[in-house]
């Protein structure tokens, strides 16, 4: 139950960023695209693929499948992982994590860098993006290494 829970914050925008109350950096949408890194950050692989997996941070797993088929429990809301990298771009990438619904407005996929216009988030998560900066980037990184199907 607690999982269901965590669950339907963060697909209403709820995790707390690890700068708490922070602005969000400002970026620039190109097409389909965010093409230029949050804040400048650099993405490691090794963390974007430990927060994709995590179930109480980045929590992809639940919607969609990942690149690694002997991980548990993983959804088939979203499009397959597996070969992102070879589809996407990494500002193609970046965008549909920051904010899906620029691209779909009907889209389910949770905004992970938007704290404006969410309805139903818990008091202490108002005001907070799911991820920060630096997470998105890594995220980013490890999606955008992965080129095989």
């Amino acid at each position: 139950m607690a999982r269901l829970g965590f669950a339907t914050a963060l697909l209403l925008g709820g995790l707390a960023s690890s700068r708490p109350g922070a602005a969000l950096e400002p970026y620039a949408v190109v097409g389909d695209a965010i093409p230029k890194a949050l804040g400048a950050h650099a993405g490691d692989v090794a963390r974007g693929q430990a927060i994709l997996r995590d179930r109480e941070r980045g929590n992809c797993l639940i919607c969609h499948q990942g690149a690694d088929p002997v991980e548990p429990f993983q959804g088939a809301i979203g499009p397959s992982l597996a070969g992102i990298g070879a589809r996407l771009d990494a500002g193609q990438i970046r965008l549909r994590l920051v904010d899906a619904s620029r691209l779909n407005p009907e889209t389910v996929m949770p905004p992970y860098y938007r704290s404006e216009g969410l309805q139903d988030v818990a008091p202490a998560y108002r005001g907070k993006p799911a991820l920060s900066e630096q997470e998105i980037e890594d995220v980013v990184a490890y999606l955008a290494s992965l080129k095989t199907f």
